[in-house]
C-alpha cells in the first residue's frame, strides 16, 4: 500500500474546481473545463476517502467522469500535495484572476478579455483600471459595466479572507480527531465561529487540555493537511493549511478547559457582556476561569455550564452566542428549545439522475431510510434549467412510470418507509409564471419554486417575480430566497420582507437550503420569515447521497435562527406534512 496525504474530498474537489475556473479564464476548450468541474463533483459526493483510494492503489477512472489525466493528477495530488495540471496553469494564467471572476458582471470570458487588453491580473490593478475609465471602453462593458464592477470589489476582498463553514468542518474535524488520540489527551474541542455554526469562517480555533502540554502541538504540526507552521508552543500553536486556513490550537490544563472553551468560541460582543455581568457581581471572567475578585478565589472554570450557573444563568449553546438578547433570555430561564438534527423526519428537496444528480432515486430513498427519515421528496429540476438536465411533461411523466414501478417493488418487499414523496423544482420565470403546464402542477405532492435565472432584475421587479409565483395555489416551498453562492455571488436585489409576508400570506415554507455553498436563507433572513409568520423547512439541496449529509448545516443555520422543532416543516409528522402541502388550514 502506497502512504498517502490525508487531503480530504473536499480539498482535491476545490483545487479541481480552481484549474477549471483556470482553464476557463485561459480560454481552454469547454468541454475540458466542464471536465474538471465534473470530476470536482463526483469527488465531493463520493463517500469514500479519495486518499484511501489511492493508498491501496484503487482505479479512479472507474470514478464517473474522472478519466486517466485527471485521476493521475488526482493521485499526484494525494501523495505530493500538488496537483500538476494546477501547476502547469500557474506558470500560464495569473492566480489573482481567481477572484477577478467573483466579481459580479465579470466572469471567465470578461476577465480573459481585461487580462489579454487591459493588463489585468488581481483585484488592485482591475479597480485601477476600472477608476481611469479603460474598462467601460473595451467590448461588452460599457460605463454601466464599469461601475458595477468598481461597486463589487470590495465585496470580493472582504469575502476572500473567509471560508465556507462545510469546507472548513470537513478540513477541521480530521484534525480534532488528530489532536485527540495524541497522548495524555483529556478533551479536544473546536471552537470560535466553526462551533457557533457561522456560514462563513475566518479561521479555526481548537482548545485541548492534556496530562503532557506537548504532545497535542506536537500531533498538529505533524499533520500532512499542515502547508505551514507559524508558531509553536506547548500552550499554543498556530499552523497554515493548503489553501490558506489558519488554525489556532490552544492546550490548558483540563480544570480550566470550560472557561477556556467559553472564552475561544466567542463571538467578541457575548464574551464582552459576560464579563459585564461578572464584574457587577464582584467577578472576574477570564479564559482561565471565574473568580472573586476581593480575593482572586476560583468558582467555576472545568465546565461552560459551571461558569455560566455562577453568573445566574442558563447554559447558552454555542449557536446563539452573538449577544442578540440570549444573555437576558438565558437569566430569565427563557432560551428555546433549539431544533436538533435528530428532529428532522424527511428531506423535502433532492436531485437523481434524472436531472443533474449523481444517484438513482433508489439510492437516494435508501440513504434517506438510513437516516431514519419518516419520508422523503424527489425534487428534480423543471425543463427551464437545461444545462442540468431539467424534466419537461413528458420526461416526467417517465419518471413518474419509474417511480411507480419502484413503489410497486417496495410494496412487494414490504418496505415503504421513507414514504416518498413526488416533487419537482421549478423555476421561476422572468414575469413570476411557473415553468411546468398546470396539469402537472396540480398533480405534484410538493412544488419547489426557485430563481435561477435573471438575477439582475430591477428590486422591485424581482420582488413582483417572485410574489407572484409565491401566490400560485400550488407552490408548496421557496427554495434558497436570496439567490446567493458564498463566496461565488452575491444575493439579487429583492425585497425578503414583502417575499415572506407573501409567503405567509400564501402558506408557502420559506427553505434554509443546507448546502455549505448556499446556507440560504441564513439565520438573520430566517428569523425575519419567522417573524412574518412564515413556517421554515430545511432541506438539502442534495444532489448525491453524500449531499444529504448537509442537514447539518441547515440545522446549525436554523439554530442560530432561534428555531425549534415546531416552526421546521420536516420536524413535522408526515400526517401534519401533508396537511400543510395540501394548504389545509
Amino acid at each position: 500500500m502506497i502512504r498517502s496525504r490525508h487531503a480530504s474530498n473536499a480539498e482535491i474537489a476545490e483545487r479541481l474546481e480552481r484549474v477549471a475556473d483556470l482553464l476557463a479564464i485561459e480560454g481552454a476548450n469547454a468541454f475540458r473545463v466542464r471536465a474538471y468541474r465534473t470530476a470536482a463533483e463526483t469527488i465531493t459526493a463520493h463517500p469514500e476517502s479519495i486518499s484511501a483510494m489511492v493508498a491501496r492503489e484503487a482505479d479512479l477512472t472507474a470514478l464517473k467522469g474522472v478519466g486517466k489525466d485527471i485521476a493521475a493528477g488526482v493521485a499526484a495530488l494525494v501523495l505530493t500535495g500538488r496537483l500538476p495540471q494546477l501547476e502547469a496553469l500557474r506558470e500560464r494564467v495569473p492566480l489573482g484572476l481567481l477572484q477577478v471572476v467573483q466579481v459580479p458582471g465579470v466572469g471567465p470570458k470578461r476577465a480573459h478579455t481585461l487580462w489579454q487588453q487591459l493588463g489585468v491580473t488581481d483585484l488592485d490593478s482591475l479597480e485601477r483600471e476600472a477608476r481611469a475609465g479603460r474598462v467601460a471602453s473595451l467590448p461588452g462593458f460599457g460605463t454601466a459595466s464599469q461601475a458595477k464592477v468598481l461597486s463589487g470589489i470590495e465585496g470580493v476582498r472582504n469575502r476572500s479572507s473567509r471560508f465556507r463553514l462545510g469546507d472548513v468542518d470537513a478540513l477541521a474535524r480530521p484534525l480534532v480527531d488528530l489532536v485527540r488520540a495524541a497522548n495524555g489527551v483529556q478533551r479536544a474541542v473546536l471552537a470560535g465561529s466553526l462551533r457557533r455554526g457561522r456560514e462563513t469562517v475566518g479561521d479555526v480555533d481548537l482548545v485541548a487540555s492534556a496530562d503532557e502540554p506537548g504532545a497535542p502541538s506536537v500531533a498538529l504540526r505533524e499533520s500532512l493537511l499542515v502547508r505551514e507552521v507559524l508558531a509553536s508552543g506547548d500552550t499554543k500553536t498556530s499552523v497554515l493549511l493548503e489553501g490558506g486556513l489558519q488554525v489556532d490550537l490552544r492546550v490548558v490544563a483540563d480544570g480550566s478547559f470550560g472557561a477556556a472553551l467559553l472564552y475561544f468560541t466567542g463571538s467578541k460582543s457575548h464574551n464582552v457582556t459576560l464579563r459585564q455581568r461578572a464584574v457587577a457581581r464582584g467577578l472576574k471572567l477570564s479564559e482561565y476561569g471565574l473568580e472573586r475578585s476581593s480575593d482572586g478565589a476560583t468558582l467555576a472554570a472545568a465546565e461552560e455550564a459551571d461558569v455560566y450557573r455562577e453568573l445566574g444563568l442558563e447554559w447558552i449553546p454555542p449557536e446563539l452566542r452573538e449577544d442578540r438578547g440570549e444573555i437576558d433570555a438565558a437569566a430569565s430561564a427563557g432560551l428555546p428549545v433549539l431544533v436538533e438534527l435528530g428532529d428532522v423526519r424527511g428531506d423535502l428537496h433532492w436531485h437523481t439522475t434524472w436531472s443533474d444528480g449523481v444517484d438513482t432515486v433508489e439510492a437516494m430513498l435508501r440513504a434517506c431510510a438510513t437516516r431514519g427519515y419518516a419520508y422523503a421528496a424527489v425534487t428534480d429540476h423543471s425543463q427551464a434549467l437545461r444545462m442540468t438536465g431539467g424534466l419537461d411533461a413528458q420526461k416526467l411523466a417517465r419518471q413518474w412510470e419509474a417511480l411507480d414501478a419502484l413503489d410497486e417493488a417496495r410494496a412487494q418487499a414490504g418496505d415503504m418507509t421513507p414514504v416518498l414523496l413526488r416533487g419537482l423544482e421549478v423555476d421561476i420565470l422572468k414575469d413570476g409564471r411557473l415553468d411546468l403546464d398546470e396539469e402537472w402542477l396540480v398533480r405534484l405532492d410538493l412544488v419547489v419554486a426557485s430563481v435561477h435565472s435573471h438575477f439582475g432584475l430591477p428590486q422591485a421587479e424581482q420582488t413582483e417575480r417572485m410574489v407572484r409565483a409565491l401566490r400560485h395555489p400550488q407552490v408548496n416551498v421557496l427554495a434558497h430566497p436570496s439567490g446567493r453562492l458564498l463566496g461565488r455571488r452575491d444575493p439579487y436585489d429583492v425585497d425578503l420582507d414583502a417575499v415572506f409576508e407573501a409567503a405567509a400570506e400564501a402558506r408557502v415554507a420559506v427553505e434554509c437550503n443546507a448546502a455549505p455553498s448556499r446556507l440560504d436563507a441564513n439565520d438573520i433572513d430566517l428569523m425575519r420569515a419567522v417573524r412574518a409568520g412564515c413556517t421554515v423547512v430545511i432541506n438539502t439541496d442534495a444532489h448525491s447521497v453524500k449531499g444529504l449529509d448537509d442537514m447539518r448545516y441547515g440545522i446549525l443555520t436554523a439554530r442560530r435562527a432561534w428555531l425549534g422543532s415546531q416552526q421546521v416543516l420536516n420536524c413535522w409528522p408526515l400526517e401534519r406534512v401533508r396537511a400543510f402541502l395540501e394548504r389545509a388550514p
